[in-house]
C-alpha cells in the first residue's frame, strides 16, 4: 500500500480551498488558489472601486515590496532585484527585448526548450544552440562545461523543469559551470518553483503565480542581478521614472504599470501561505505524489510514463499506446469521470515530442485514492 508523506499538509491544503468540483490533477496548467487569496484579490479590487486604483496601489505597496523580498528569496535573489509581471511569457519577451544583444548572439538552450521561448529568441534575432542532454532531457554537464570552455555562447537560457516532461534540470551545478565561464544563466521556473528548490545561483530567473505557487493568473515575475540589468535598456530610463527616480531599485524599471495590482497581492498571499505550508515539506509530498502517479499508470492498458520512476517531481507525462487520440482522452476523463489533466501536443518540444501526450501534475492536497481513479478511468 503507497503511504504519501505529510497527511496534515494535505489537509490543510484542501481544507484552505472551495471543493473541488472533481478531481484535479492539473497543477501544471493552472493550480486552485486558496479561499484567503481569493479574496485578498476581491478586497484589493474593492478597495480600488473605494478609493482610486492608483491609491490603493500606494496603500498595498508595503505588502507588495515584502511579497518581492519573499518571492526573490525563494530564487536567491534581493527584493531590489524582482519586478512583477504579468506572467512567465511577458517575463521573457521583456528580458529578451531589452538585453543589449547584438543579433546572430547565440544562446545555449537544451533540446526540450519550450516553444515560445526559442519564439522569443527568433524574434530578437538570436541563435540557439543545443547543448547536450541524455535520453531523459537532462543537460550532460561533462559536454555543457566543454561548449562552456571551448566555444562559450553569449548566454545559456535553461528551463528548469519543463511543461511537456518532469525532469528536474541539475541548475545548481549548470549554474556553478556557467559562473566559471563568465557565461550568464537564465532560468525558466515557472513549473518548478513551488515545486523544486530554485535558489540554485543563476543570473536571471523567470515564473509565473498560476502554477505551483497556487496563485492568480495573470501575475509573474523577473528577478535579475545587477549585473544583468546593467546591460538591459528600459523604455523609460530611471532619471524619468516618475515613481522614485534615479534611486528606485535597478529591477523596477521593467515592472509594468498599467496592472493587474489586486493579483500581485493575491500572489503575496499565496507566496506566504507557501512559506506557512514548509518549501521542503511541499517538495517531499510533490516527489512522492510524482512516484505514487508512476506506479499507477505506467505500463497501465499500454500508456508508458516519459519520466524516470523516482524523478523528483510531480508532473508526470504519459505517452499513448498506438490509435489512442490524446484530445479525445482529456476530454472523456474530464466529462466522464471529473477529472482534470492536460494534453500535450508536439509543438511544445518538437525535438522530444513525435507525437501528444497525457500530463498529470497533483499538487498536495491529492490522495492516493484519486490517483487510483485516474488509473481506472484512463482504460476504461
Amino acid at each position: 500500500m503507497t503511504t504519501l508523506p505529510h497527511d496534515d499538509l494535505a489537509a490543510t491544503w484542501r481544507n484552505a480551498r472551495p471543493r473541488a468540483a472533481g478531481i484535479h490533477l492539473d497543477t501544471a496548467a493552472c493550480s486552485r488558489q486558496s479561499t484567503a487569496v481569493l479574496d485578498s484579490v476581491a478586497r484589493h479590487a474593492r478597495h480600488e472601486a473605494e478609493i482610486g486604483g492608483y491609491v490603493a496601489e500606494v496603500a498595498a505597496e508595503r505588502l507588495l515590496q515584502q511579497g518581492r523580498s519573499v518571492l526573490s528569496g525563494l530564487v536567491g535573489l534581493a527584493a531590489a532585484d524582482l519586478a512583477f509581471t504579468e506572467s512567465a511569457s511577458a517575463s521573457v519577451r521583456t528580458l529578451f527585448s531589452r538585453w543589449r544583444l547584438a543579433p546572430g548572439s547565440t544562446v545555449a538552450v537544451l533540446p526540450g526548450e519550450y516553444w515560445h521561448n526559442l519564439a522569443v529568441l527568433a524574434d530578437a534575432g538570436l541563435v540557439p544552440v543545443v547543448l547536450p542532454a541524455d535520453g531523459d532531457g537532462r543537460v550532460d554537464l561533462a559536454a555543457a562545461e566543454r561548449v562552456l570552455r571551448d566555444s562559450p555562447p553569449t548566454l545559456v537560457h535553461v528551463t528548469l523543469v519543463a511543461s511537456h516532461r518532469g525532469v528536474v534540470q541539475p541548475g545548481r551545478e549548470l549554474a556553478a559551470l556557467c559562473r566559471a565561464a563568465g557565461v550568464p544563466l537564465v532560468l525558466d521556473v515557472a513549473q518548478a518553483l513551488g515545486h523544486v528548490d530554485c535558489d540554485l545561483g543563476a543570473d536571471a530567473v523567470y515564473g509565473t503565480s498560476r502554477k505551483w505557487l497556487a496563485g492568480p493568473r495573470g501575475v509573474g515575475f523577473l528577478a535579475m542581478r545587477p549585473a544583468v540589468t546593467a546591460r538591459l535598456t528600459p523604455v523609460v530610463g530611471p532619471a524619468l521614472y516618475d515613481n522614485g527616480g534615479p534611486d528606485v531599485d535597478h529591477a523596477r524599471w521593467y515592472e509594468s504599470h498599467d496592472a493587474h495590482v489586486a493579483g500581485r497581492v493575491g500572489l503575496v498571499v499565496a507566496v506566504g501561505e507557501h512559506l506557512a505550508a514548509g518549501p521542503h515539506r511541499v517538495r517531499e509530498r510533490l516527489a512522492a505524489l510524482g512516484r505514487a502517479t508512476r506506479e499507477r499508470l505506467d505500463g497501465r492498458g499500454g500508456w508508458s510514463a516519459a519520466e524516470p520512476l523516482d524523478e523528483p517531481t510531480a508532473i508526470t507525462t504519459m505517452r499513448p499506446p498506438a490509435d489512442v487520440d490524446v484530445p479525445a482522452t482529456v476530454r472523456r476523463l474530464r466529462e466522464t469521470a471529473g477529472i482534470v489533466v492536460t494534453g500535450i501536443g508536439e509543438e511544445r518540444a518538437r525535438s522530444e515530442l513525435n507525437g501528444p501526450v497525457l500530463r498529470v501534475s497533483p499538487h498536495v492536497d491529492a490522495t492516493v485514492e484519486e490517483l487510483d481513479a485516474l488509473a481506472v478511468a484512463l482504460v476504461s
